[in-house]
């Protein structure tokens, strides 16, 4: 790990140096005010990179629910039961895990523009044979597939942001990104109940292939590549080809490809399983998913059953977290940022990962609060109004939770943020995955109110780690650090 410092001047240091080496080679870096370094880019080219992986990152967890107000449609036409088809959820959500396991670490060896590109474009044709699934086994086997490839986005979109903007500034940027993967689950439904009402079910993948296809064109025309190694290597490359002699980049790894690929395919799990901090952060997101998940695919069941909603009625609930999750990204994710520079300051221009860590707190309130709340007023079915306000600051708590511990995780790793991030991502996605599968048996046999309050417990008892983890993380970090 890192020794915590987050100061982009740390990391960007040197010039394009002929400096010669032991072996006579002549070491490239970025200069100064490089204008191909990432983070000297103008404003502009940078926010379009993060708009085009933003809605890579809003479409695949867009599709993990984009169907769900078409589960019973989908169960009657391919003759199967409403649990099974829960199925096409669970495997795209834990397919959307693992995949950023093996597709952060090979950015990190071959550049995120290829990977983006590559898992995108197959991402979005695979929508065909979805919407042509002819019995629900190849529904559920193309879903998870896609899932893998559909990850590309979440897998690397942390990484590209901090290869882009230095820590001061990253935190509101980030914000507006991590809307993708929450808000594309809330919008999802009410999407997708529009397209199962009006048209049918695999309307619903018609559009999703569109859509996607539409976004991987975008990417092959501005996307451009972001990770300083795979610049500089090219770099290096042109220098050869045009000025013969000996190169290398700064800080070159010299290892043989096989053994660099085989370190950066273990990185994000040695990450995930030998750092407390990480582990426990994992374990809370991944509660946060699984309530997520449950919920979402139990909203027809308790408006449709409970409060006798229609399919499009059903949908437009969801904007109660979508709603929380605006006001977050608006009002407070851009204080994380400023907390982070203020107790800097005060610290002596020291900056630490655990400055990200202070807000979350809010995160740690407002979830288990908001989730009792929706569970006893359902319960004891008072107006819709009430459950559905709770949900708007169950949004708020979960955009808190992730975009703190997310840039705790960049601040930490810095080069490899990508596999940190991915080493969170399949924990929270495998859990998000395989919760709902349980949740409405749990549902049908404690009820709404003890059954949604299972999970207000299980956050209640997280709800302390930002305390402790500003208060002893940076100790935490010193005992367990690692050599990636």
């Amino acid at each position: 790990m890192s020794d915590g410092t987050a100061n982009g001047a740390h990391e960007r240091t040197g010039l394009l140096s002929y400096t010669e080496d032991d072996e006579s080679r002549k070491i490239i870096d970025f200069t100064d005010w490089d204008e191909e370094d990432p983070r000297n880019w103008p404003k502009s080219k940078k926010l379009i990179n993060v708009a085009i992986i933003a809605l890579m990152a809003v479409l695949s967890p867009l599709a993990s629910s984009m169907f769900t107000p078409g589960i019973a449609q989908i169960a009657q036409d391919l003759h199967t039961s409403d649990n099974i088809v829960i199925g096409a959820t669970t495997g795209f959500v834990v397919f959307l895990g693992i995949g950023p396991l093996i597709l952060a670490p090979l950015s990190e060896t071959f550049g995120r523009r290829k990977l983006y590109l590559v898992c995108f474009s197959i991402f979005a044709v695979l929508q065909i044979p979805t919407a042509l699934s002819p019995n629900v086994a190849t529904l559920i086997a193309v879903r998870s597939i896609s899932g893998f490839f559909g990850s590309v986005g979440i897998a690397n979109g942390g990484g590209t942001i901090s290869d882009m903007f230095h820590p001061s500034q990253r935190a509101g940027i980030f914000g507006w990104y991590l809307l993708g993967p929450l808000l594309g689950p809330t919008i999802g439904p009410l999407l997708g109940g529009l397209i199962v009402q009006y048209l049918s079910w695999r309307w619903v993948f018609w559009f999703l292939a569109i859509v996607c296809t539409v976004n991987t064109a975008l990417g092959f025309l501005f996307l451009k590549e972001s990770y300083a190694p795979t610049i500089l290597e090219n770099r290096k490359q042109k220098y050869e080809e045009t000025e013969g002699g000996k190169f290398r980049i700064v800080n070159q790894d010299d290892r043989p490809f096989r053994t660099k690929l085989a370190s950066s395919m273990q990185r994000p799990l040695k990450i995930l399983f030998t750092q407390p901090i990480v582990l426990t952060m994992a374990v809370w997101q991944a509660i946060l998913f699984g309530t997520t998940y449950s919920l979402y695919t139990n909203f027809e069941a308790i408006y449709g059953k409970e409060y006798g909603f229609s399919t499009t009625q059903v949908g437009l609930m969801y904007l109660g977290p979508g709603l929380g999750f605006f006001i977050c990204v608006w009002f407070i994710v851009p204080k994380i940022d400023t907390v982070y520079n203020y107790l800097s300051k005060k610290n002596g221009d020291e900056p630490k990962p655990e400055y990200r860590l202070p807000l979350a707190n809010i995160g740690a309130v407002l979830i288990p609060v908001s989730l009792f709340w929706f569970a006893w007023t359902v319960k004891y079915k008072v107006h819709w109004t009430v459950p559905t306000l709770s949900t708007v600051f169950f949004g708020l708590g979960q955009i808190t939770i992730l975009n703190t511990a997310q840039n705790y995780y960049i601040d930490s790793f810095q080069k490899y943020a990508a596999s940190a991030i991915a080493a969170g991502a399949v924990f929270r996605s495998i859990v998000g995955g395989i919760v709902p599968i349980f949740a409405p048996a749990v549902f049908d046999k404690a009820g709404y109110g003890w059954g949604i309050s299972v999970f207000a417990f299980l956050s209640l008892a997280l709800s302390p780690a930002p305390l402790l983890f500003y208060r002893f993380g940076e100790r935490i970090r010193e005992k367990f650090a690692i050599e990636l």
